[in-house]
């Protein structure tokens, strides 16, 4: 292995091991608090980190095996098998992300008719759906023989037969569905929840600069940290909208440029960005965990409730109890302050405004 090689499995090792367990805090949460499961983002979110976890354990050491040997499987129809489940897989998630975009714009433009708009059976059947467009696409890939070793993605997922045979049609409807419809979606729906998250922050600022005009004995100190806040909570819901579609892009957008560059008879693409790119791929199954659930105060709340109940049933002796109460409390207090995605819903901006309100007598 030269330089390169090693660089990019040391990268795909540190995807790997962070995409494991990331995910599997996710399904520990919800399979221990029956409010995060009982959900539809809940059933979304499983999905989403089951199949996540599925791409982590069973597709992505493969690839880091052909980083390192430069071969397939020497297993008979093992390849066939992992560009399967990497096709199905990779499909799924961007679908599911799709889906939580969704979820997320009814629980925001309608937070008093989500229940009965989407249920955890309406979330089961929409999966139902994502499930389906994945499968009829990997089967079809692996019905035509379009399964085997790529060299320039060292991996075993679609290839590219001899030049009459290439399956241009197929390649590009499995990126326009897997890839362009997932992301009109996600962009659509964050649009209109930037437009109610600017509409709550437009109300709030009213309120707040009332009440700052009505008290006019106010220490400037204060006055100058309530617009701070004011400025911080008009800008928060744009980043973390922008974080969120801007990941879909950095990650998928490279593989699928490349994959429909390939299709062309005088392109030839290189090992090196060919991995670079599948890596790409992979590092969204590291990064949706915290976009959509860890950095979340319910699965905050849920961590500090699953380390309590730890350190309370670990036998320790009699002279470190103190110490094990107060790596306790450190753990809650770490889990309270740190940052998590903001949300737009009134609870929190009126939460917000009524702390910084709270100052001022």
């Amino acid at each position: 292995m030269g330089l390169g090689e090693t660089l990019l499995a040391g990268l795909l090792v540190m995807v790997l091991a962070v995409a494991l367990l990331s995910n599997a805090l996710v399904l520990l949460c919800c399979a221990y608090s029956s409010k995060l499961r009982t959900r539809a983002s809940g059933v979304l979110l499983v999905n989403l980190s089951l199949g996540h976890l599925l791409l982590a354990a069973l597709d992505m050491p493969f690839t880091l095996l052909g980083v390192m040997r430069g071969r397939p499987p020497s297993a008979p129809g093992a390849c066939q098998a992992i560009g399967f489940l990497d096709t199905f897989l990779a499909s799924n998630a961007a679908l599911s992300v799709a889906a939580l975009s969704a979820d997320q714009w009814l629980a925001v433009g309608f937070p008093l008719r989500y229940a009965g708009r989407l249920r955890p059976r309406d979330a089961g059947l929409l999966l139902g759906c994502a499930w389906g467009q994945s499968l009829v696409f990997s089967v079809a890939a692996l019905g035509c023989s379009w399964l085997g070793y790529s060299s320039a993605f060292a991996s075993c997922s679609l290839r590219l037969p001899p030049e009459p045979e290439r399956p241009a049609a197929f390649t590009a409807t499995l990126h326009a569905m897997g890839f362009a419809l997932p992301l009109a979606v996600l962009c659509l729906t964050s649009l209109r929840v930037h437009r109610v998250a600017r509409s709550h922050c437009q109300r709030m600022d009213i309120v707040t600069m009332k009440a700052l005009m009505l008290l006019a004995d106010l220490h400037p100190s204060v006055r100058q940290r309530c617009l701070i806040q004011q400025k911080r909570r008009r800008h928060r819901a744009t980043r973390k909208i922008g974080i969120s579609i801007a990941s879909f892009l950095i990650c998928f957008a490279p593989y699928v440029v490349t994959r429909l560059a390939e299709l062309a008879p005088f392109v030839t693409v290189n090992a090196h960005w060919g991995i670079l790119s599948k890596c790409l791929t992979y590092s969204k199954a590291a990064a949706d965990p915290f976009t959509y659930s860890l950095l979340r105060r319910s699965f905050r709340q849920v961590l500090a409730r699953m380390a309590r109940r730890l350190l309370k049933r670990t036998p320790r002796p009699a002279s470190t109890h103190n110490s094990s109460l107060d790596l306790a409390s450190m753990v809650q207090q770490v889990l309270k302050r740190t940052p998590h995605p903001a949300s737009t819903h009134n609870s929190s901006l009126d939460a917000e405004n009524d702390s910084c309100l709270q100052q001022t007598h």
